[in-house]
């Protein structure tokens, strides 16, 4: 489990357990499903549609075994059901905002009964978009529910009648693998589910995502040119588990995700331009498009890169990487390169 995630989620259980710091506890978890939900958000706005069906685990044991569209689905299936059916006792979220249809969902359940290629081809039906608002509005409104308790609600317990109900929607699958889940949850009080579908079932399934993208980025850059158009080597990058390179559409790179087509200006350029970098181009040292861009900490950083690609090439470039950070801890090219692109580049030059 993420430590800071773990550590938000004790601290979170143990001032919920206590009638004075009640309040504190209920903001420390809000604070756990905003850091959590931003997880969602990155995936969502960041990577293609494909993506969100595609299995690199599968066949594998464990929640990264499903696809991105499932781990949403599921999440929020399951926290629409538990705070509505049985805590608020009102309308579901699917239901009552008519998500149902948006989403273009054959079912209604939290998907359980689902595996192997179901999983895929269920994800494939999906709309992302409107899984996201669905995912979000969910939130919400358990967000907005979790406000409102207080520490006596916590103790609260479900009897049989609350199991019929649960039932009679129709919402959970009578198969084994998915049937279980009425009486896991009628077995707990209000602050049992607190701390299983409002939190550590976030966790578990936002943590699969990570390891779900992260895989899939690996496989989108495999066998692409590590050298970015602006000249950085996305071997060693630090948003390496994040990004498939601007040369793939798993482009995530920090410039792709402000511009409004979701791609980097210096890729749009190079592209244009049928060059294979920026390091390609006579207006480079006067350019301050994307990474160039005056305002941008890096910028000189950047510039010297790819200056130093066009003096040594490629593949000297990525051997002077590797000295680098090899020599040095650093995350971010700048942190040792400085501001002075002149600067930048005789220090590469002497490294």
């Amino acid at each position: 489990m993420d430590r800071s995630w773990s550590e938000m989620n004790r601290e979170m259980q143990a001032l919920l357990a206590k009638k004075a710091t009640f309040a504190d506890g209920i903001g420390k978890l809000l604070a756990l499903r905003e850091s959590l939900f931003e997880q969602v958000t990155q995936i969502v706005q960041t990577f293609p549609a494909e993506a969100f069906a595609q299995m690199p685990f599968a066949g594998a044991e464990g929640y990264h075994s499903k696809t991105l569209a499932y781990s949403i689905w599921h999440i929020f299936r399951i926290e629409d059901i538990v705070a509505h059916e049985m805590i608020a006792e009102d309308r579901q979220v699917l239901f009552a905002q008519g998500f149902q249809g948006a989403v273009g969902a054959p079912l209604i359940t939290t998907g359980n009964e689902l595996s192997g290629e179901a999983i895929a081809a269920f994800s494939r039906q999906l709309n992302i978009p409107a899984l996201y608002r669905y995912a979000q509005a969910v939130k919400e409104s358990t967000d907005q529910m979790l406000r409102q308790l207080s520490p006596a609600d916590l103790k609260r317990r479900f009897d049989g009648g609350m199991a019929d109900k649960l039932r009679r929607t129709g919402c959970v699958s009578e198969a084994e693998s998915a049937a279980w889940l009425i009486g896991y949850w009628c077995g707990k009080d209000v602050l049992g589910l607190i701390r299983m579908p409002f939190s550590r079932h976030w966790i578990m399934h936002v943590e699969a995502m990570q390891r779900i993208k992260n895989r899939l980025c690996k496989l989108a850059r495999k066998g692409v040119n590590p050298v970015a158009y602006c000249g950085l080597s996305c071997n060693h990058c630090f948003l390496g588990a994040w990004c498939g390179s601007c040369r793939t559409v798993y482009n995530t790179c920090s410039f792709a995700t402000v511009s409004p087509d979701g791609q980097c200006p210096n890729a749009a350029c190079c592209q244009a331009k049928g060059i294979v970098g920026c390091w390609g181009c006579d207006r480079l040292e006067s350019c301050e498009k994307g990474f160039y861009t005056p305002s941008n900490d890096g910028a000189a950083a950047a510039r010297a890169q790819a200056l130093y690609i066009r003096a040594h090439g490629e593949k000297a470039f990525l051997q002077l990487q590797s000295r680098l950070h090899a020599k040095y801890d650093f995350e971010k090219a700048q942190e040792i390169l400085g501001q002075d692109w002149c600067e930048a580049l005789r220090r590469l030059e002497e490294s």
